[in-house]
């Protein structure tokens, strides 16, 4: 009898599991087995920070000398790029790791800030009025031969009208995911700022790192291409349509000046002139050329598919403030062969954050931005083979065998973010200080959301609507 009703009660189980939706689980993501061309393997170093599973705690310490000449600099020069020494503190899983004498500066564009006090004030023991701010952990600048990891530098960004705390992370690893290895590698840590000798330190909260484009970025990616080449940084501008050399150098930072030019070169000075004619050279070329010619010359000088890979995440998740829209937010490497990398860069508005154009949730893939002003991309799509390959990247990401933009797929990997963040974010700035489905409150679509699924409101449902079919 007991063996019967023991029989049953499976039979009943079975029976309810069957009513039961189960949950979605994402599939093997084929497109990252064999993509299409060479899968991006992470260095060592790479896997070892930037890991999305863990959440390190980084303290930084310096003493109250150190902190007020930091607040100092900032008073000078917002956009001063000096750094102060102080000590390194990482601790993941159970490990800790410190590194002393390193350099510690302000970072950021439109997010810089002053991280205590207003502009005179010095540090206040006591009472000290914190303040969310981003800032580059410098290695090596007062050790030549000290690195973390095999990295030089390590940037600490805060999440600025982004208060899912998701946004700029997600982008990264989406490109990731569909083998943009150009990417920078990003995750999470925690933050805490001390000053010797005060009886409390700073939590300054949840803070996503990110890898720096710099000399260990090119190392990372030596298996593409050669490290030995020209690596510029674009600012705002930078359209690839004008020539001119006096568009380009390097930048020129001080206490009391800042020059950058719109193509800021990132090598050494000496070879500043034949870098400067190189990239005449390919601006000149991509905007004079027409048809078989510059297909003919794009197809030596860039790897087309890649580039065509990183637009379709970059319109995927919404960038608007980037090269095709308003000639923003990227660097580009020529390697020592003479060939193009375009670097995505600085995705925190993305995702429903939109501005620029009317709504970057169903804005046109194919019409994306200025195609007069910034052409390259215009320029490709012209090409019937290239446009046809683009819209298919574009219906891979949205597609639901792929672990990649798919709603379902999208939301959990945030979900899964924010379960190991949530209990972090509360901080000592009185800022940022919980988790919210918005987009930041100065965008033109402030209704957009990353959860439920809603046709109506949720990015990546309406997204998906805008993409054109294959």
């Amino acid at each position: 009898m007991k063996r019967l009703f023991f029989l049953s009660a499976i039979i009943l189980l079975l029976g309810c599991r069957d009513h039961t939706e189960e949950k979605v689980t994402p599939p093997q993501p084929e497109l990252l087995q064999q993509p299409y061309g060479t899968p991006y393997r992470l260095t060592d170093s790479q896997k070892f920070i930037y890991d999305h599973t863990a959440l390190p705690e980084i303290t930084v310490e310096m003493n109250a000398a150190e902190w007020n000449k930091f607040l100092n600099y900032y008073d000078q020069n917002p956009n001063n790029e000096e750094y102060v020494s102080g000590k390194f503190t990482f601790f993941k899983n159970g490990t800790t790791e410190i590194l002393d004498n390193i350099g510690f500066r302000l970072k950021g564009n439109t997010s810089r800030r002053r991280p205590e006090g207003n502009s005179g004030d010095v540090h206040s023991v006591t009472n000290p009025d914190w303040h969310h701010a981003s800032f580059t952990v410098s290695f090596k600048k007062f050790n030549k031969t000290q690195l973390f990891h095999q990295s030089e530098k390590l940037v600490l960004k805060w999440f600025k009208d982004d208060a899912m705390y998701a946004r700029e992370v997600f982008s990264y690893d989406l490109f990731e995911k569909f083998g943009v290895w150009t990417a920078p590698q990003s995750s999470y840590c925690r933050l805490t700022i001390k000053i010797t000798g005060d009886a409390k330190v700073a939590y300054f909260g949840v803070y996503q790192m990110i890898e720096p484009v710099d000399d260990t970025f090119l190392a990372n990616r030596s298996s593409f291409f050669t490290t030995t080449g020209n690596l510029w940084k674009a600012n705002w501008g930078a359209s690839l349509k004008d020539p001119s050399l006096n568009n380009m150098g390097i930048e020129d930072v001080t206490l009391t000046y800042t020059n950058t030019p719109i193509y800021d070169y990132k090598g050494s000075k000496s070879n500043l002139a034949v870098a400067k004619a190189q990239l005449s050279d390919f601006i000149t070329q991509i905007n004079s050329k027409t048809g078989e010619d510059f297909k003919n010359y794009i197809v030596q000088k860039m790897d087309v598919n890649l580039f065509l890979k990183t637009y379709a995440v970059n319109v995927t998740v919404g960038m608007w403030d980037d090269y095709w829209s308003n000639s923003n937010n990227y660097y580009f490497y020529f390697d020592a062969a003479g060939k193009f990398y375009f670097i995505p860069y600085d995705y925190d508005n993305t995702l429903g954050t939109s501005l620029l154009m009317t709504d970057s949730g169903i804005q046109d893939p194919l019409n994306w931005g200025k195609n007069a002003d910034n052409p390259l991309v215009a320029k490709l799509l012209s090409i019937p083979e290239y446009k046809t390959q683009y819209i298919k990247y574009l219906n891979d990401l949205i597609d639901k065998k792929y672990d990649l933009f798919y709603v379902d797929y999208a939301q959990q990997r945030i979900q899964n973010w924010q379960n190991m963040i949530a209990s972090y974010v509360s901080n000592d700035t009185g800022e940022d200080m919980e988790i919210k489905d918005v987009p930041a409150n100065w965008g033109n679509c402030g209704f957009y959301k990353l959860r439920g699924n809603s046709t109506a409101d949720n990015f990546f449902i309406r997204k998906a609507s805008s993409i054109p079919k294959n």
